[in-house]
């Protein structure tokens, strides 16, 4: 008898569910910090977008999680060692280097780890290819991963694809998401939409609120 497939918006489940924060930098967030991109102020498209949507959202996200006992796992782009001799070939060609002891390396303050919450440090724009998320994720019993954060088309299209991949069901919140033009995250959002549920901060905060309700 073949057993019934899961649907990708099924309801998630308590103790198999966990949010994942991809990238919410201090270098990436505050204008000026990012030394790739000095151009840019704080009119610049991505600064406007992530200080009055996507931070706001996220806090939001992370409020309902740590409450209703949701799983909050926090990756950053940050180098193992100090002169970043660690990284992968293609940050070095980039180049894109964080060193461990650089303060705007850490996740914006709103946005930071409380308690035991796990932050893994990754040198390439995929999680599952330079950390253990995998592992940590199967250890905690994880099935149902939420994933928000920057920058859609890259660093969480790899996040999205690479763990439907390996057999999680996938949630995309796009309004707590960003790129570097709204451009690059509709298109972003389309492209990897088959590997995933898209849905808003309202909802998946509603479903985290539904699970602390139910146990």
């Amino acid at each position: 008898m073949t057993q019934a497939l899961p649907k990708r918006n099924e309801p998630f489940r308590a103790g198999e569910t966990a949010l994942l924060l991809v990238d919410m930098q201090r270098v990436w967030l505050e204008p000026g910090a990012d030394p790739a991109h000095p151009e840019r102020g704080p009119d610049h498209y991505f600064y406007r977008q992530t200080a009055s949507q996507t931070i706001p959202n996220q806090e939001r996200l992370l409020a309902a999680a740590r409450a209703n006992g949701v799983e909050v796992i926090h990756t950053i782009i940050q180098s193992l060692t100090e002169d970043g001799r660690d990284r992968s070939l293609d940050h070095k060609l980039t180049p894109i280097h964080i060193a461990p002891s650089w303060p705007a390396g850490l996740p914006v303050p709103s946005l930071a780890p409380v308690g035991d919450e796990i932050m893994l440090p990754k040198t390439s724009s995929g999680v599952f290819n330079s950390t253990n998320i995998d592992y940590v994720l199967k250890n905690l019993g994880v099935r149902y991963l939420i994933v928000a954060g920057i920058m859609t088309d890259q660093c969480v299209d790899m996040a999205v694809r690479d763990a439907a991949d390996r057999g999680y069901l996938v949630t995309c919140v796009s309004d707590a998401c960003a790129a570097a033009t709204q451009e690059r995250h509709d298109d972003a959002l389309k492209a990897f939409g088959g590997y995933c549920w898209i849905t808003d901060t309202a909802t998946v905060a509603a479903r985290f609120e539904a699970l602390g309700k139910a146990a």
